[in-house]
């Protein structure tokens, strides 16, 4: 079972770095953050923009001395894209200081301390984007992952659960969620609830993980069998 743990780990990080990769613009100012841009792991996004309740309001530069704000979300979204990420922190730490009741810009800005391996300021952002929208499923995933990586198991089951009690089909915490009751909790009836419901939901085959649900399979088949009466 050790050598399957190292597999499962491994692809953690794996999943982790797919994750990184594609979360990237999703927030902007989006009050209500869905998931990421790219399947299996994650549902598609839904923008927000065209609604009113969840955009920053319009402006220009002349009439607001904050300037446009998406003008400046695009700039720091290249940034971000041109992997010049010192320039693109300090471009989410301005949008999120000038626009604080919106969770996005703050999302964006710890998604960029998470991939920066800055982790204390990664959850210190995330944080405070569930706190100023508790509804942002995104934010609350990526916690689940950096308590977990920070040994935080019952932090990283509470942020889990509360992304897929805001994102009930959020395919990417549920697989998240299994390797956390699997690797790092040894729950694997768990975990393997947690692994169909991604299985259902990505509505792909993945190779993988049918394999890890095959083994949690017959482990449970296995255990049950050896506590059987003679």
């Amino acid at each position: 079972m050790a050598s399957a743990n190292n597999v499962r780990t491994a692809m953690t990080h794996s999943v982790k770095a797919f994750m990184q990769q594609s979360v990237v613009g999703l927030c902007l100012f989006v009050t209500g953050c869905t998931g990421l841009a790219t399947k299996p792991y994650s549902p598609p996004a839904k923008s927000a923009r065209g609604s009113t309740q969840n955009s920053v309001p319009a402006g220009n530069a002349s009439a607001n001395s904050k300037g446009d704000p998406e003008q400046r979300f695009n700039a720091a979204l290249k940034l971000m894209k041109d992997r010049q990420t010192p320039e693109a922190i300090a471009a989410f730490t301005s949008l999120a200081r000038d626009y604080p009741e919106f969770s996005g810009p703050m999302t964006d800005l710890a998604i960029l301390y998470a991939q920066s391996r800055q982790r204390p300021q990664a959850i210190a952002g995330l944080t405070k984007a569930v706190s100023t929208n508790p509804r942002n499923a995104v934010a609350w995933n990526w916690l689940g992952t950096l308590y977990r990586e920070s040994g935080d198991y019952p932090r990283a089951e509470q942020a889990y659960q509360q992304a897929l009690a805001t994102k009930f089909d959020y395919a990417a915490a549920h697989m998240n969620l299994g390797i956390l009751y699997e690797v790092s909790m040894r729950r694997p009836q768990e975990a393997l609830s947690q692994y169909r419901e991604y299985l259902r939901l990505s509505g792909k085959e993945n190779l993988i993980v049918t394999a890890w649900i095959k083994q949690l399979e017959m482990t449970a088949g296995t255990t049950v069998a050896s506590g059987a009466a003679p």
